[in-house]
């Protein structure tokens, strides 16, 4: 059974940005609700089947993603395909997208450097998150790391309390609380790597009974 949970941050009203993903993700090209836009390369839309019956939700793009335009292609995505995989999870009955849209950074010599966004920059694109979620209507939302559960329920909802539960919100899907997969890969090396991963797998194996 679902726990229940807080109401996440309210999406702001003022009518369907599109009538289907498309039209939602062609308006959203030209979003300036956040100054993310000025200093990103591509906007990072999600990408999945429109009738999914799971949509994955990170944190925001990467540098890759930033450059290709697509969500979770970098090494974070690489390592939840395995994941997904290991789960018997089959992505491409998935939607994937982000809480924000946009890639933020700071510059260090010549790379970019991933930057947490703030509680601005996430209101200002659950605009768009609400849209895809209205658009899909999925039996599920997976909630990968902070930034996302902050998003979709609000700052009562903790990763660190929460992991591995399913819980239910107003005017959402169930909402199944795991950790970004970026996070596992920095703690590969250590003693306890192994059982960390198996951990977030056998997470992602509660989307099983939602497929």
């Amino acid at each position: 059974m679902a726990a229940t949970a807080g109401s996440g941050p309210e999406f702001e009203s003022g009518g369907e940005p599109g009538k289907d993903l498309g039209a939602i993700r062609s308006t959203a090209e030209n979003c300036t609700r956040c100054d993310l836009y000025r200093t990103a390369t591509h906007l990072v839309f999600g990408e999945g089947a429109a009738d999914a019956n799971v949509v994955l939700v990170g944190e925001q793009p990467g540098d890759k993603e930033d450059l290709a335009g697509r969500p979770f292609i970098g090494p974070a995505g690489r390592f939840l395909d395995d994941c997904l995989e290991e789960a018997n999870i089959d992505r491409t009955r998935c939607y994937v997208t982000n809480a924000v849209k946009h890639f933020k950074f700071t510059v260090r010599g010549k790379r970019r450097i991933h930057s947490k966004p703030n509680l601005g920059e996430i209101r200002a694109c659950a605009w768009w998150l609400s849209a895809e979620l209205r658009m899909i209507q999925p039996s599920l939302v997976v909630a990968l790391g902070a930034t996302a559960l902050h998003a979709l329920l609000g700052k009562d909802a903790k990763v660190t309390r929460d992991r591995g539960r399913i819980l239910s919100a107003q005017d959402l899907p169930p909402v199944l609380v795991t950790i970004h997969p970026s996070a596992l890969l920095r703690t590969r090396g250590r003693p306890d790597a192994a059982q960390d991963r198996q951990r977030f797998v056998n997470e992602l194996r509660q989307i099983e009974d939602y497929l």
